[in-house]
């Protein structure tokens, strides 16, 4: 809401870089844009007034064909969740920011991949966010890297 030329509402973005890496080396990576689903922005609520939600732990992948909607709780078709190779805040100096990165070593996650989420926990859980995207063929030698920042600004 703008009042006396002041922005005071609180919007929430984000981006995933998808890196898949071939047996050979080679690097497939593009940019998609996320949604902040609502139950994602009940749990950034729930952590501001301390009513203690487990916090964001898990990366999932999918085969799902749906687009995301902002009623989104899970992914459509979930393949695999692994919990975050790291998390971190304020990367880059900018302290509005979450970049959260998971790992799909080969031999893991294998498929035809559509969609991607975030949550806190290793199944079921609340979900934060959720992009779906082009599919990421991950064959049984590739490695997938989920890089996913979250701004809120």
């Amino acid at each position: 809401m703008k009042q006396n030329g002041l922005q005071d509402g609180i919007t929430t973005s984000g981006i995933v870089v998808a890196t898949l890496r071939g047996p050979d080396g080679k690097i497939k990576s593009r940019t998609h844009h996320n949604m902040v689903v609502t139950a994602g922005k009940e749990h950034v609520a729930d952590q501001l007034a301390g009513l203690l939600q487990g916090s964001m732990s898990h990366m999932a992948i999918g085969t799902g064909a749906t687009a995301q909607a902002l009623t989104d709780t899970a992914l459509q078709t979930e393949l695999n969740r692994k919990a975050f190779t790291s998390k971190d805040q304020g990367v880059g100096g900018d302290a509005n920011k979450v970049i959260y990165v998971t790992s799909w070593p080969a031999g893991e996650g294998t498929g035809a991949i559509t969609e991607a989420g975030i949550f806190n926990a290793a199944s079921a859980g609340t979900m934060l966010a959720r992009t779906t995207f082009p599919v990421k063929n991950k064959g049984v030698s590739d490695s997938l890297t989920l890089t996913w920042t979250l701004s809120i600004n």
